[in-house]
This record gives structure tokens, C-alpha cells and sequence, in this order.
């Protein structure tokens, strides 16, 4: 079971032949994670000072680029106008080069939030379901999406060449099959109810019911998360990956000093909009689920 998918890119503003765009997309898009271990983010000298956990200021697990502004950092006011600036840089750079490599994405695709995390992932205490070293999928328990697909671009710019070390799980189908049966369809009225109550920020599909029951379904199944299919992935300092991360199974094991953009597509501005896990639930349920 190979979830990796690498190709030699390295250059932010890439040119890539048509063949090689089309296997890269259909790799994308099948729940491969695109690595390019030759993609490096670079920092100036100036930046090398926030490889540093100190910055963040105990509120939040990463600094996150929010409405032109940093959250969950601390420093005086020229230190987060600093820091502002490098991880806006990340994002214009992310941001041109998946417009670069997946142009019938630009039109569609929305720039959402943009995070610098310097903490090492061992050293997280959390809860199990947001425990991020089980394997799970994204889903957002707040933001109904509707089926829209998340996408992530991570770049590894640990100083002292330590990997990030991800588990990527099984196909998203095989997981799906295997955790749907005990999966009920949601109360009536309760996505209304959960709408109201300002719970969620909109109604919930049953799209959206699936696929965070699904999150939480995976975390909690420790059998699973032994005995499950799984490949062990060292990413090395240096390196960026992209990945759909609503479609891979993914586990966050260890490392330190990661820069990550996300971004959303509709399903519908893909190239092969049947690879989706709305459709992949969609036929597996046998009905419409937004």
C-alpha cells in the first residue's frame, strides 16, 4: 500500500509537462499524498527566531493567520507584524503553486486559514477526539461544508533536520465501508436544532453527520488504529506535501516546526469529482446526502 506520491518539483512557480499534471491530479485526487521533498520554504536569518515554541501564548496548540492577523502568538507588537509577514508569504506562496499544478482548481478554490506550528507534537495533552496521532479525517464539528473538500499544503522547516513522521491509513472507501453500518442518519430536526442553538454555524448535512461521526469513530476504535492498514511516513525537513485531508487517513506522530495552508474546493471544480468522499458516501448510501 503506497499513500505517497513524490515528484522532484522544486520551485514555487513550477512548469510541469501535461502528462505528468495529469497523473499528479489523478494521484491528488485519489487520496495520494503528493510529496516533493525537494520544495523547501525558505526563511531569512530574521525569521530563523520564531523556530522557537516561546511565540505561542498558551491559548491555542498553533498561530494561526486569521482576518490579516495572528492568533495565539505572543510578542511585541513588531515581533507579530513580523511573524504576520512570514506566514503570509507561505500562504501567497502555497496558494499560487496549487493554482500552478491544479489550474481547473484556481476559479473555484478558496484561500481559508494559514497556521505556523511551532510546538512538537509529542508534547500535546488533549482530549482523544482531538487527539491528531490517532488516524482520522478531517471533519469541522462548527462549519458545515457541504461536501466541499479540504485541501492542505505543509511544508516541514525544522532547523535541525528532524522529519515530521505521519501514519496515512487505508483507502478512504475501505475505512468508509467499514464504519458506516454503524453510523445512524441523523435525528430529525436536530441540524436545525444545532443551527439554532449556535452550535453550528449553519445546518448540518448528513454529509456533515457522516463524516464527523467518522472522525470520531476511527479515533476511538483503538483496535483499528493497532491492526488497520497503515504506512509509516517520514517527511522530511525541507520538504512540502499536499494532501486532501477530509480523504486520507492521517495521523500526526511526531515532529516540530511546520507551516500549513488550507483550502477549500467544491467538489464539483475537481477533475475527477466521482474520487470525492461525498460521492465515494453518496454511493455507499445510496442517496443524496447534501
Amino acid at each position: 500500500m503506497e499513500t505517497r506520491w513524490e515528484t522532484n518539483i522544486a520551485s514555487w512557480s513550477p512548469a510541469i509537462d501535461a502528462d505528468r499534471q495529469r497523473e499528479m491530479v489523478l494521484a491528488l485526487e485519489q487520496g495520494k499524498i503528493i510529496y516533493l521533498p525537494q520544495l523547501t520554504f525558505q526563511l531569512t536569518a530574521a525569521e530563523q527566531k520564531f523556530l522557537s515554541p516561546r511565540w505561542l501564548d498558551g491559548t491555542r496548540k498553533n498561530i494561526s493567520l486569521e482576518r490579516g492577523g495572528v492568533h495565539g502568538a505572543t510578542g511585541t507588537t513588531e515581533e507579530l507584524q513580523e511573524l504576520t509577514s512570514m506566514i503570509e508569504r507561505f500562504a501567497v506562496q502555497a496558494e499560487q503553486f496549487v493554482r500552478l499544478l491544479f489550474p481547473q482548481y484556481a476559479s473555484a478554490m478558496y484561500l481559508a486559514r494559514t497556521s505556523f506550528r511551532p510546538a512538537a507534537v509529542e508534547n500535546r495533552a488533549t482530549s482523544w477526539r482531538k487527539d491528531d496521532s490517532r488516524l482520522h479525517v478531517d471533519a469541522f464539528p462548527s462549519r458545515p461544508n457541504y461536501g466541499e473538500r479540504i485541501l492542505r499544503v505543509f511544508s516541514n522547516v525544522n532547523p535541525h533536520g528532524e522529519p515530521r513522521t505521519w501514519r496515512a491509513g487505508e483507502p478512504f472507501k475501505n475505512a468508509a465501508q467499514r464504519f458506516l453500518p454503524s453510523i445512524k442518519r441523523p435525528l430529525p430536526g436536530s441540524a436545525g436544532l444545532l443551527a439554532a442553538l449556535g452550535i453550528t454555524k449553519s445546518r448540518r448535512s448528513e454529509y456533515d453527520h457522516i463524516m464527523l461521526h467518522l472522525h470520531d469513530a476511527l479515533k476511538a476504535d483503538m483496535d483499528y488504529q493497532r491492526s488497520a492498514p497503515q504506512q509509516q511516513l517520514a517527511l522530511a525537513a525541507g520538504s512540502t506535501w499536499i494532501c486532501f485531508t477530509d480523504q486520507v487517513l492521517h495521523a500526526a506522530m511526531g515532529g516540530q516546526y511546520l507551516l500549513e495552508q488550507t483550502l477549500h474546493l467544491p467538489v464539483a471544480a475537481q477533475y475527477h469529482p466521482e474520487l470525492s468522499p461525498l460521492r465515494t458516501l453518496e454511493q455507499l448510501r445510496g442517496r443524496a446526502l447534501v
